[in-house]
C-alpha cells in the first residue's frame, strides 16, 4: 500500500476473558476486567470466550451481572456491540463479541466448527467511521487447539477477507491457538494480512500463559491500513484478568 497521510486513527484491545473467571476458574472478576479494558481507551474491543448466558452461574455469584458480558463490559463506553454464539450447552452459552465507538452497520457470525469438534466461530463486523465515509471490517476470531482444524479456519478467513471490497481496511483479531507459528504466513501470501507485532518487532507477541508468557496465541493482523505501537498491556495488573495477555495497537487509514 502506497505511503499517504491517514485520516483516521482508532485504537484495537483483543482479549480472551476466559469467561469472566480467573485462571482454573477460581473466582470472577468481570467487574475488575471491566475497569480494566476502560483504563486502555481503545475505540474498538475484540473478546473471545465472553459469556452470553449461564443460568447457574447467574444463581451462585451475586456479583453475576444481569445483561450478558459483553454488554456489561460496553456499558456506556461503547455504543455498539455485536455477539457471535458457539459454544452452547444446556446452562448457556459463550462466543466472540466486538465492542464498537463506532456504528457497526452490520455483522455476522460465521460458524468454523470442523467436522462436529470444539465450537468456533468468526465474527465479522462492518463500520463506519462517522464524517469520514470510511468503512472498516473487524473480524474477531477464536481458531482450534488442533493443527489440521486450524489449518481449515485460517482458509476459511482467507476467503472471508478476499472477498470483501478492494481497497477496505480490514482488521483480524483474536485467540489463534498458533503455537507452531505457521499462521502468518498463510494469511500474508494468500489474503495479504500483516500480523501487527511482526511488522514492527518482528514476530507476534508472547501472550499465554499471562504470568509467564511463553507461546504467542494471540494476534492483530491488518490490510490497507497502517499501524504505530503495537503493545502488550502491562502483565502485573492484567495477568490475574485472563489467561492471556491483552494486546493493543494503533491502527492508522
Amino acid at each position: 500500500m502506497a505511503h499517504q497521510t491517514p485520516r483516521f486513527t482508532f485504537k484495537v484491545l483483543t482479549i480472551n476473558t476466559h469467561k469472566g473467571f480467573t485462571t482454573f476458574n477460581r473466582r470472577f472478576i468481570l467487574p475488575e476486567l471491566r475497569d480494566a479494558v476502560r483504563t486502555v481507551a481503545a475505540d474498538i474491543v475484540c473478546l473471545q470466550e465472553v459469556m452470553g448466558a449461564h443460568e447457574a452461574h447467574s444463581v451462585r455469584f451475586e456479583n453475576w451481572p444481569e445483561t450478558s458480558h459483553y454488554e456489561f463490559l460496553a456499558d456506556t463506553v461503547w455504543n455498539d456491540f455485536a455477539y457471535g454464539r458457539n459454544a452452547v450447552y444446556p446452562e448457556g452459552h459463550h462466543g466472540n463479541a466486538v465492542l464498537s465507538r463506532f456504528p457497526i452497520t452490520q455483522f455476522d457470525n460465521r460458524d468454523i466448527s470442523v467436522d462436529g469438534h470444539e465450537k468456533r466461530g468468526m465474527l465479522h463486523c462492518q463500520m463506519t467511521v462517522p464524517e469520514q465515509d470510511i468503512r472498516v471490517h473487524v473480524i474477531c476470531v477464536h481458531l482450534g487447539l488442533r493443527e489440521e482444524h486450524r489449518q481449515e479456519q485460517l482458509n476459511m478467513l482467507c476467503e472471508l477477507v478476499n472477498d470483501l471490497p478492494e481497497g477496505d481496511p480490514v482488521v483480524v483479531a483474536g485467540d489463534f491457538n498458533d503455537w507452531r507459528q505457521k499462521a502468518n504466513r498463510l494469511l500474508k501470501n494468500e489474503a495479504g494480512l500483516d500480523e501487527v507485532f511482526t511488522r514492527a518487532y518482528g514476530r507476534p507477541a508472547r501472550t499465554f500463559p499471562a504470568g509467564l508468557p511463553l507461546l504467542r496465541l494471540d494476534r492483530i493482523y491488518v490490510k490497507h491500513a497502517h499501524i504505530s505501537a503495537p503493545s502488550t498491556l502491562n502483565l502485573r495488573q492484567w495477568r490475574h484478568l485472563s489467561d492471556h495477555a491483552p494486546l493493543a495497537v494503533e491502527i492508522h487509514i
